[in-house]
């Protein structure tokens, strides 16, 4: 439902739609790399682990 609502709102023919939605997702996943996971990489502190 929420695919097609957003599919549905997006101006264009189904190339342009599709082409937005890229630029998009690959707007996202860069905040999501640059910004986000950096800081919570500083936040969560994972323990050490060897495995002998």
């Amino acid at each position: 439902m929420m695919y097609a609502a957003l599919w549905r709102i997006l101006p264009g023919p189904w190339w342009v739609r599709v082409l937005i939605l890229v630029v998009l997702l690959t707007a996202v996943l860069y905040g999501l790399f640059v910004f986000a996971f950096p800081y919570i990489s500083e936040i969560v502190n994972p323990q050490e682990v060897t495995i002998e």
